[in-house]
């Protein structure tokens, strides 16, 4: 497809891809911009699905029109389009430059509980989502509605916010074709509507309503649909619809808080209380921005909780911590504690049964003997790998090797979505670099094999490892083996359709699981695929996030003998490959006060390790 912008024709190279969404692919122009390609109904991604070709074809319609006509004059924290690219003759609006972001994270970081024990702090939400709320009402006085306002369509560049995805915006006689289903006010739904589906247009309200969820999931980790609903009485589980229509919130007593969550009472009850207003009772408006600017975080001396109330919430703040045996049974379930801190732990793995960790106490990185990695508090943008006794840290394109008795070595690497591309088992660590694949040797760097520069995402696993890319129409997938070089390339993986979230892969033996989250549809989907030795797909499975199932978050999983297990809020749950399907066979309801959503399992010598924000537990099944 040939693309023209201010007068001359681009050509776009798929390792200049910034990312991809569910109609549009972005690429870095070079100069300060970024360059959004509508998806056009050939476009791969759209493959055999009827329905999303119609719809491209549909929308590239509109946007003859409506891009012409985009209002002026909005908001700097508006990323609006610039110049508009076309075919060779002018006649076709085929996408538009825009000012580029560098270095920026989607809002919705935010509101993730492992960013949050990382360092990313309450105080610095609100910073953030204040000024975000003066964005929106500029945007709201310019004669504008958002319409699909969601937390993956802020940006956030240090504490500044910006709005992006400008195209979808409603103004004039054009409508806003697209929602998201977390942030979907119930005010646009049919009463007797069957999916979340709106059936009334967006408007200043519905846009503030959206804005509150941010607020509520920025400041707890969950939205009000979150949780899982669990009816005490006799009667059926609602489904995420149901819920919607009646008002079935987290706030409700028949609605399980997820237990990664910040605990509700941090929150002063003013907003508590504003919060189950919007949510329960139908309040619309403008968000009260004095409610916000007012909010004051502090963390307690005494037990570290980040709070906005005028005294702790969750201790006294003289009290003697209450004594947690080191081992408690439940059922047919022994736990074992076996590493406790005030700080936070910050990455973990286990390679052969040896359990190896980063903590963050003291004002210091540390490893699981205690000894000094890096001193300097919490950052989020830290990525983590241990090597053995070595500790990789990665931050940007640059890792830092920790050694012990040695100086710091330093890598250059790649970076894919703002994050460096490496990784590490006990006995070597890869990276990604100027369109190779390396592993540190005996003498040196040694080139494994040729991936796409700056679009690549790694793993590995003890004895090989996992890597993929997908930029712009580009889709491809490769093992490698541990200690021989080459890549195993042309891997067909069931590819998701829209937006790449986040991904993760869990090794076991000569096998490999993948699990991958996409927003779709204005829904975030997970995906689980089994691979065998040879890449070929043995069995998958995909849910909706947050349903409360095994798949309902992607992390929190551990393979053993070609089993999975999974933690959720409910206790752990066992999943089998049957006849190319992954499913549950197994529940241990007995492990449920040792687990939930947000942890991280292991395979150690002693059990199943049970890795949270401030413990470590093994488990084993009697």
């Amino acid at each position: 497809m040939d693309l023209w912008l201010e007068g001359k024709k681009l050509r776009l190279d798929p390792q200049r891809a910034l990312g991809k969404g569910g109609e549009a692919d972005v690429y870095d122009l070079g100069d300060g911009r970024a360059l959004k390609v509508f998806k056009r109904p050939e476009h791969p991604d759209y493959l055999g699905l009827t329905h999303e070709q119609d719809a491209a074809k549909a929308r590239l319609a509109e946007h003859q029109r409506k891009l012409r006509a985009f209002p002026q004059g909005l908001p700097s924290r508006v990323v609006t389009p610039q110049a508009l690219a076309t075919d060779r003759k002018g006649a076709e609006v085929r996408g538009y430059a825009m000012r580029k972001l560098d270095g920026a994270e989607p809002l919705r970081r935010w509101g993730e509980p492992a960013f949050r024990r990382a360092g990313g702090t309450s105080a610095d939400a609100v910073t953030v989502l204040a000024g975000l709320h003066r964005v929106l009402g500029a945007v709201h006085a310019g004669g504008v509605v958002v319409g699909d306002f969601n937390d993956l369509n802020v940006l956030v560049t240090g504490t500044d916010a910006y709005l992006i995805d400008a195209d979808s915006f409603q103004f004039g006689s054009y409508v806003c074709p697209v929602f998201t289903e977390r942030f979907l006010d119930p005010l646009r739904l049919d009463a007797k509507a069957q999916a979340l589906t709106p059936v009334r247009p967006a408007t200043v309200d519905s846009d503030w309503y959206a804005f509150a969820v941010t607020v509520m999931q920025s400041l707890l980790c969950v939205g009000p649909q979150g949780g899982i609903h669990r009816p005490k009485a006799q009667g059926a589980r609602l489904n995420a619809v149901a819920r919607v229509l009646q008002r079935v919130t987290v706030f409700h007593p028949d609605v399980q808080y997820p237990k990664p969550a910040l605990p509700r009472s941090t929150l002063p009850d003013e907003v508590l209380h504003l919060f189950h207003q919007v949510f329960v009772e139908d309040r619309r408006g403008a968000f009260p921005l004095p409610v916000l600017e007012g909010l004051r975080f502090t963390v307690c001396a005494s037990c570290g909780v980040e709070h906005a109330r005028a005294a702790c919430p969750t201790c006294q703040p003289h009290a003697t911590a209450a004594a947690t045996p080191v081992t408690s049974v439940r059922g047919q379930v022994v736990a074992t504690r076996k590493f406790t801190t005030r700080g936070v732990v910050v990455h973990a793995s286990a390679d052969d049964g040896t359990v190896r960790f980063v903590y963050h106490a003291d004002g210091a990185y540390r490893r699981e003997d205690g000894r000094t990695v890096m001193r300097g508090g919490l950052d989020p943008s830290l990525r983590w790998a241990v090597q053995g006794d070595v500790t990789l840290l990665g931050q940007g394109g640059r890792v830092a090797v920790f050694a012990p008795g040695r100086a710091p070595e330093f890598l250059g690497v790649d970076t894919c979505e703002n994050k460096p591309v490496f990784a590490a088992n006990a006995r070597h660590r890869f990276w990604a670099v100027g369109g190779g694949l390396w592993r540190d040797g005996p003498h040196g760097a040694e080139r494994w094999g040729d991936v796409l520069e700056g679009q690549t995402r790694l793993f590995v696993g003890p004895r090989f490892g996992l890597g993929f890319h997908r930029a712009a129409g580009l889709r491809g997938a490769f093992l490698f083996d541990g200690e021989r070089k080459g890549l195993r390339d042309g891997l067909a993986l069931p590819w998701p359709s829209g937006q790449l979230l986040d991904a993760e892969a869990v090794f076991d033996g000569d096998s490999v699981w993948l699990f991958l989250a996409e927003e779709y549809g204005g829904r975030t989907v997970h995906h689980a695929v089994l691979l065998g030795p040879d890449g070929a797909v043995r069995a998958s499975n995909w849910a909706d996030a947050g349903n409360g199932s095994w798949l309902g978050t992607l992390r929190g999983k551990c393979a053993v003998g070609g089993a999975l297990f999974c933690a959720t809020d409910a206790g752990l749950t066992r999943v089998e490959a049957r006849q190319g399907r992954l499913e549950a066979v197994r529940e241990f309801p007995d492990a449920e006060p040792f687990v939930d959503a947000g942890c991280q399992l292991l395979l150690s010598r002693e059990g199943l390790m049970v890795v949270g924000a401030q413990v470590l537990t093994v488990l084993r099944m009697t």
